[in-house]
């Protein structure tokens, strides 16, 4: 299976002072729009094709997914467990096959793809993963093959939305 965490487009900055109401509905910037449409295409030319779309709740990581289901030969389904620290709860929501494309967060999708890739090695606590992971710029995607468990996964690509706009 190929598995690609997504992390939301550039979205409008959360006014100081806003609960979580506010950033739960930071719509995507136009630029943040723009930007991604260029990583879509970028995916679309290397054969990226996604057979499932599961996607934060939060609005900026919808309006990503929606961009992003141009790839999409099945359907999209909202997961909170994306707006939280991943857990057995976001590992039982992907499929063993397809291509899935998850739509999140950071710091969460960094750990995701950390526990992903080398499982327990870090002692299995979310600190000790953020101290070595990956960072995913807004719009960034890492594309992963194998079994969707901890430490079950390689790294295929790591792709900085940057990559797409040269």
């Amino acid at each position: 299976m190929e598995l690609f965490l997504v992390r939301h487009a550039i979205a409008l900055p959360l006014p100081e002072g806003a609960g979580e109401e506010e950033d739960d509905a930071r719509p995507l910037t136009p630029k943040g729009v723009r930007r991604f449409r260029k990583v879509v295409r970028g995916l679309a030319a290397l054969g990226v094709g996604l057979d499932l779309i599961l996607t934060s709740p939060k609005r900026r990581a919808l309006e990503t997914a929606e961009l992003l289901s141009d790839l999409l030969q099945g359907e999209t389904r909202v997961s909170p467990h994306l707006a939280e620290p991943p857990g057995e709860e976001l590992l039982a929501e992907i499929p063993a096959e397809g291509r899935v494309a998850l739509v999140g967060h950071e710091p969460y999708l960094s750990v995701f793809l950390t526990q992903l890739l080398f499982g327990d090695l870090l002692g299995g606590s979310v600190q000790d993963a953020l101290e070595g992971r990956f960072l995913l710029k807004k719009g960034g995607v890492a594309w992963l093959e194998g079994t969707p468990r901890p430490g079950g996964m390689t790294l295929r690509a790591l792709f900085p939305p940057k990559v797409f706009r040269l």
